[in-house]
């Protein structure tokens, strides 16, 4: 039977961490192989296991045993496999499914650029341009199309699991205008437009995102009336006055690219409109081991970072909004609840 050590001494804890391309290359073979799909409520066999995802069995194990030794799967004495609450999140119908963020933060491209934090790290640059001679999305868009499957798999789920929170955490119930400025798909729009009938809203992203915009919104969806979609760069420009704006993981950029977006809201929002700025934090939150991996990540591809709350405040008062309120979205996100000066 297969154990977890919770507390490692440090030299065994230093060995794993240097193995954790081994971690994170077993949880994707997992996900691609179906092994979490698979398996049901009832434990397996490794034989009865690899016979349902096509895999050796000898091998299957040893990709089970390591797995089973981080929580993902867990061994029983009699040999059989089951689940355990981060093995069902690989599971596709899970309501809280990390499937394709698994695969999303272990795509190829990112073995490749891994091995140059240390380049990144003293220029202070990213290093996608070096390995690939074109910029991040560019190159997902052109050369990637499987990997940009990912890419917006990943961040619809993202945004449709944090979607309800936001919902739950801010009150609308006094406005009557929206926008979701960078929104993707518009899951966090349309959860607002649910819950707040009186609401009517704006979405706001670039043309290849809002032509997927969630079916809710489109035209013949149930939101559609109360609703308009907007191709755009906030970068460039923000055409929309309303009452409140949302900007939810979208200020991750390098900072002339942060400072733009947030002049145009500026630009465009009446005095006292409010803006409401959500993002991950890394510091001050429950979740820093993933979101400061994020933000070495965010370096790599796009030169880009996560914020510290110091970070976020200091690009937000420099923009010249007054930042009231600092909530928690979830374990992962804050909101910064901020008025436009009159």
């Amino acid at each position: 039977m297969t154990t977890v050590d919770q507390a490692p001494p440090p030299p065994m804890r230093l060995r794993e961490l240097v193995f954790g391309a081994a971690c994170a290359a077993a949880v994707r073979a997992a996900v691609r192989l179906g092994v979490a799909d698979a398996l049901d409520d009832t434990p397996m066999t490794v034989d009865d296991l690899a016979a349902a995802v096509k895999t050796e069995p000898h091998t299957l194990r040893r990709l089970l045993r390591a797995l089973s030794c981080q929580g993902v799967f867990t061994e029983h004495a009699d040999g059989t496999f089951a689940h355990t609450e981060m093995s069902r999140l690989l599971r596709e119908d899970d309501p809280h499914s990390l499937r394709w963020i698994a695969l999303w933060c272990t795509e190829p491209w990112t073995w490749n650029v891994w091995p140059l934090l240390d380049e990144a790290v003293r220029s202070g640059r990213n290093v996608f341009e070096d390995v690939y001679d074109r910029e991040f999305f560019e190159y997902l868009n052109e050369a990637a199309p499987e990997s940009a499957h990912v890419f917006n798999r990943a961040m619809t789920t993202s945004s449709e699991q944090s979607a309800r929170d936001v919902a739950r955490l801010l009150d609308l119930g006094d406005v009557s205008s929206v926008v979701d400025i960078g929104g993707g798909q518009g899951h966090v729009l349309a959860s607002l437009l649910e819950k707040h009938p009186q609401l009517t809203g704006t979405l706001l992203d670039l043309p290849g995102v809002v032509e997927n915009a969630d079916p809710r919104l489109r035209e013949g969806g149930a939101l559609a009336g109360r609703v308009q979609v907007i191709a755009g760069d906030c970068r460039e420009t923000i055409p929309v006055t309303a009452d409140v704006y949302i900007i939810k993981n979208v200020l991750e950029w390098d900072d002339d690219s942060t400072r733009r977006a947030l002049a145009n809201v500026r630009a465009a929002a009446r005095p006292g409109a409010r803006v409401v700025v959500i993002e991950n934090l890394v510091d001050d939150t429950p979740s820093m081991r993933f979101t400061t991996a994020m933000d070495l990540l965010l370096l790599l591809n796009v030169g880009g970072a996560k914020h510290t709350r110091q970070s976020m405040t200091d690009r937000l008062t420099a923009a010249g909004l007054v930042i009231g309120e600092i909530s928690p979205v979830n374990a992962y996100l804050h909101a910064f609840e901020c008025t436009v000066p009159g």
